[in-house]
C-alpha cells in the first residue's frame, strides 16, 4: 500500500509519538522535514503547530504538547479514506486470557490490538469510543464474543457502567470465528485479532443498557 500520509517535523518527541501510533495501526507513511517538497500522492500531512506555517498542503493536521495521538491518527485515516464522517463504528472483542480487539469504521478495519485483562480492555475501549465520539458518528457499538462467558459477562457489566448510554452493547456468537485460522495457531495474538474482526462483522443480541438515573 502506497503511503498517503506524511509526517513532517524535526521534533523528535512529536515524531516518535505520531510514528509509533501509525506503526501500531500498520499505516504506511513518509517521513519528511518542513523544507522538503510534499509528493503529489500525499492526502494528509501531520506536523506540529510550530511548523505548520512552513508547510504547503491542503490537508494539515497538527500535533501539540499533550495531544491525543490516537485521535489525530484516526482523523488522518478518515481523510485518507475520503470520509468527512463515519456512519457506523463497531468495536469487536474476542474475550479471554488474551483479548483481541478490532475497530471497524463503515466496514473497514481501522485499528486492532490485544489486551491482557478486563481492565486493560475496558480502558482501551473507553479511549476508542471517546476518540470517535468527538466527531459526528451515526452509531457506535461494541460487540463481544461469547466464547468465554465469564469474561464476556464481566466486560459487558463494566462497559455498561463506563460508556455513554447511546453506545450499543451486543453479545455475539463466536461459532466459526476461529475457522480457517489454523495458520496462526502459534501466533495467538493474531488469531484473537482475526476473531475480533469477524465478531465485529456479525449481528448479535443487544445487551439491555442501564437506565439513566
Amino acid at each position: 500500500m502506497k503511503a498517503k500520509i506524511a509526517v513532517v517535523t524535526v521534533s523528535g518527541k512529536a515524531y516518535y509519538l505520531i510514528v509509533n501510533e501509525l506503526k501500531k495501526r500498520k499505516m504506511p507513511f513518509l517521513s519528511l522535514t518542513p523544507n522538503e517538497p510534499i509528493p503529489l500522492g500525499i492526502k494528509v500531512v501531520i506536523t506540529t503547530e510550530e511548523e505548520k506555517s512552513l508547510i504547503k498542503h491542503e490537508k494539515i493536521l497538527t500535533y501539540h504538547e499533550g495531544a491525543n495521538t490516537e485521535s489525530l491518527v484516526s482523523e488522518a485515516l478518515q481523510i485518507v479514506q475520503g470520509k468527512e464522517n463515519y456512519e457506523r463504528v463497531v468495536v469487536g472483542v474476542d474475550p479471554g486470557e488474551v483479548f483481541g480487539l478490532a475497530v471497524l469504521a463503515d466496514g473497514k478495519v481501522v485499528e486492532t490490538g490485544n489486551c491482557f485483562s478486563v481492565k486493560e480492555a475496558l480502558n482501551r475501549i473507553i479511549k476508542i469510543v471517546k476518540n470517535f465520539g468527538d466527531k459526528p458518528v451515526a452509531s457506535i457499538s461494541v460487540k463481544i464474543g461469547d466464547g468465554v462467558p465469564e469474561y464476556k459477562e464481566k466486560l459487558l457489566r463494566v462497559l455498561d457502567k463506563a460508556l455513554p448510554s447511546n453506545v450499543v452493547l451486543e453479545s455475539v456468537s463466536e461459532a466459526g470465528t476461529n475457522r480457517y485460522l489454523y495458520e496462526n495457531k502459534h501466533r495467538r495474538g493474531l488469531r484473537d485479532i482475526a476473531s475480533a474482526v469477524k465478531i465485529a462483522g456479525r449481528n448479535g443480541h443487544k445487551f439491555s443498557r442501564r437506565k439513566d438515573e
